[in-house]
């Protein structure tokens, strides 16, 4: 998960910064580049949320929160990439349709694969 996330947020920041067209991303309802960085930059805080959150649950940062709020959290991610994987099967681009929904199915699944992997 954690080289998955990774990679999702090299590909925003190149959206970001304009290395990638942002008219192929959010399903291509932007309007503008002040829109996009906007989206974007959400998307970015949002995801080192998730980075962090996954740094914790590995153990790689010391912390003593318990192991079934970060399994909460981690199933509520589960569920937002199910949900997210719906959209993206109704996207406009191609891109997002073809590329993105494979990512989110496997990032639901990965999800899912951590928590039952903590209850054994």
């Amino acid at each position: 998960m954690l080289a998955l996330l990774s990679g999702v947020m090299i590909f925003h920041i190149l959206v970001f910064t304009g290395v990638i067209p942002y008219t192929i991303v959010w399903a291509g309802k932007l309007n503008s580049v002040q829109e996009m960085r906007v989206f974007e930059t959400v998307s970015m805080a949002v995801l080192a949320i998730n980075i962090l959150v996954f740094l914790l649950k590995a153990g790689y940062i010391q912390n003593k929160i318990p192991a079934k709020i970060l399994n909460w959290i981690i199933g509520l991610y589960a569920l937002l990439f199910f949900v997210n994987t719906i959209g993206n099967l109704f996207a406009e681009t191609a891109f997002e349709k073809y590329f993105f929904t494979p990512l989110t199915t496997v990032s639901a699944i990965l999800c899912l694969l951590i928590i039952i992997k903590d209850k054994k």
